[in-house]
């Protein structure tokens, strides 16, 4: 790799920066380019958590899914995207997260449809925190929290490992043509 490419702190190249960036502003434009309300918990999740898993499938950075969910995260906070005020960068981090923590103990997962749809619902599963956490701070009533939570966890979960789902095709067919390792 050349050396004048390369960020000595971190071993991140320029192009896998800009790679990660994209991940984070299309996850932040699907988003906003897809507000549907279909009544239908956990939609968003979907195309969510393939950016998160091509980016982490992508670029050989060990935290580079956390990047991506930070970056997210701040955007969707500073362009006034879903509720919750600053408590939305969690909704994008918390997954992030996951999925990094999941690429350190298996680091081959990308390879196996079943193993990608695993860490996806993990993942996803990550929703029912954040859907206590919101509904907590605006005072629900506890059993109230906890069948939202469940409703919400279970909608994100079938349409994260739905998107996760499109990421090894793609992965293959990077690595066929050579543009990652």
């Amino acid at each position: 790799m050349n050396n004048e490419m390369m960020n000595h702190e971190s071993g991140l190249s320029l192009r896998d920066a800009l790679f990660l960036g994209f991940c984070a502003v299309f996850t932040v434009v699907f988003r906003m380019a897809f507000r549907w309300h279909l009544g239908i918990s956990g939609h968003a999740m979907f195309y969510t958590l393939a950016l998160l898993l091509l980016a982490r499938g992508s670029v050989n950075f060990r935290w580079s899914a956390s990047c991506v969910g930070t970056l997210s995260g701040l955007m969707a906070l500073i362009l006034g995207l879903g509720k919750g005020g600053p408590l939305v960068v969690a909704k994008f981090l918390f997954p992030a997260v996951a999925v990094d923590l999941s690429a350190l103990i298996w680091p081959l997962f990308f390879e196996s449809y079943i193993a990608i749809a695993l860490v996806a619902a993990l993942a996803s599963a990550t929703k029912f925190l954040n859907s206590i956490v919101m509904d907590w701070l605006v005072g629900m009533d506890r059993v109230l929290i906890l069948q939202r939570a469940l409703i919400d966890a279970a909608g994100a979960i079938l349409f994260g490992v739905a998107g996760s789902l499109l990421v090894p095709p793609v992965l293959r067919r990077l690595k066929a043509r050579g543009v990652i390792q």
